[in-house]
Formats: C-alpha cells, structure tokens, sequence
C-alpha cells in the first residue's frame, strides 16, 4: 500500500534525515511531502526531490493545505512553540479530520512519566487524539557536539557544559531517523513508545578523550557550576529559550538521569 508521508521540521536534525532516508525508497511505495516555514530554503537543501509545503504551528491556517491527503505524519515540537494545548489540539483536530491515520513523533526519554517537560503534555494530547501514534523517545543528539557546541571545540578547545561528572547516554540522530522511518513505512509500531539511545553513556571527559583523539589536540571538558555556564551564555547574547532549554538537559545530566542505556535501538534496526 501507497503512503503520503507529511515531515515536519523537515529542515532540523532528526526530520532533515527521515526525509533523506525515505528519499532512498522505492518511489512508488510512499510520497513524501516536506512542511516548513521557508520552502526557499528546503528546496535548496533538497533540490526537486519531495513535494514542499508552507507549514507553521504557530499560524493555523497552515494546517488544512499541509495535511490534506496526508495518512502518515512526523510530527516534532520546535523550541519555539510554548502554548501546547492550544496549538497541538487545533494541529491534531486539523490532522485527523483530513484523514492522518498515524503520528510518529519525536519525544524525550522518560516523557511518558515526567510532567516537567512540555512532550509529557503533547504525547498525551496525541494519545487522545484517536490516531495511531508510535513515541521516539530519544537520547541526547550526539550531533550537538558539532552543532550547539561546535564553535567552543573548534575554537576554544573544550567542552563547557554544566553537566557535572555523571554519564550522558548519546544517540547518532541517524539512528533516530532508522527507527522513525520504519514506525513511518512499516506496519506493527502503532501505539509504542521507544526508548532510543545509542550502546553506552559517556561522561564529557570521555567525551573530551575521543575528541582530542580525532581531532589531533587536547580538547578538555570545564565542568562548569550552573551559574557559570548560563553567565557565559548570556555574555555570549545566546538565545534565551536555547540556554534555558540546554540548562534543563545538563541539569538532568547533572542529576544523574540521562545515563541509562536502551537496547530498543539496536533491537529495531
């Protein structure tokens, strides 16, 4: 059976490479439709390869047009958006009465019990939406280091994150992406929640370790307090909601909570 297969945040790290694993299909399997704020810039990051179409959850009259004819939908939360019942309710209501049978979205570890973060709220909206849906529960991106991070390695050598000296469990977004492709193509992922991480946890010194190993200089992790890493961020004019959301992540750390180790990622691919 046909798919239409609608990716938002399709220009971010996990929806970016779903897109560019389905691409690799069989194109008389599925079609792929690619939602985004600025088609300009997904067509130059994609070229001709998928259908494009304005989509942003803050602007609900985006929805119809970005949904119709849609049966299977990955679906993730940007930082940006705050108001989750208001805005994902009115985006399910919209999803299901256009006929999306299925929702892969892509949440945090331990979101099905903790109220704390704002994907607890969103995958029980999900969940009384009357789709299917199948939960990416996901680790810590180990593309951060050469993203968010990337300009203090390259430049200043080190790692400053506030994460104590506890384990981090680190996933490649890669495999991410594996395990949402299958929950998007394949029948027998309806109504799971999967804990993904990669095969061990590391603590950023580890990290460090493996860094100055490949990249041929001393890299070294600083292990700043809390204050210190947020007193550098805003010396840096770093976006708000970016260092309020990194200070919540390496305080989980910090606590200890991020070092547990699935299997599910290697059991499913």
């Amino acid at each position: 059976m046909s798919h239409t297969i609608l990716i938002t945040g399709a220009t971010g790290r996990v929806g970016a490479e779903i897109a560019k694993q389905l691409a690799t299909l069989p194109p008389n399997t599925i079609k792929v439709r690619l939602a985004m704020r600025d088609i300009v810039k997904g067509r130059a990051q994609f070229g001709d390869a998928f259908d494009y179409v304005p989509f942003d959850l803050k602007q609900p009259d985006t929805f119809s047009k970005a949904f119709e004819g849609v049966d299977r939908l990955f679906l993730m939360r940007p930082p940006t958006v705050d108001n989750i019942k208001d805005t994902f309710e009115s985006a399910l209501n919209v999803a299901r009465t256009a006929g999306v049978k299925h929702i892969v979205y892509l949440s945090v570890i331990g979101a099905g019990s903790n109220r704390l973060v704002p994907h607890h709220q969103i995958e029980k909206l999900i969940e009384a939406s009357g789709m299917d849906w199948t939960f990416l529960r996901a680790g810590y991106f180990m593309q951060n280091m050469n993203t968010i991070h990337r300009d203090e390695i390259r430049e200043r050598n080190e790692i400053f994150v506030p994460a104590g000296t506890s384990k981090t469990n680190m996933i490649d977004v890669r495999d991410i992406a594996a395990v949402g492709v299958l929950a998007l193509t394949q029948d027998g992922h309806a109504r799971q929640a999967y804990t993904l991480t990669g095969s061990q946890a590391l603590d950023y010194y580890e990290v460090a370790d493996q860094l100055t190993a490949v990249l041929g200089r001393p890299i070294q992790y600083k292990k700043p307090s809390l204050m210190q890493f947020w007193r550098q961020q805003r010396q840096q004019h770093a976006d708000t909601i970016m260092t309020v959301i990194m200070t919540v992540l390496y305080t989980t750390a910090r606590l200890g909570l991020a070092a547990d180790v699935s299997p599910e990622t290697a059991q499913l691919l």
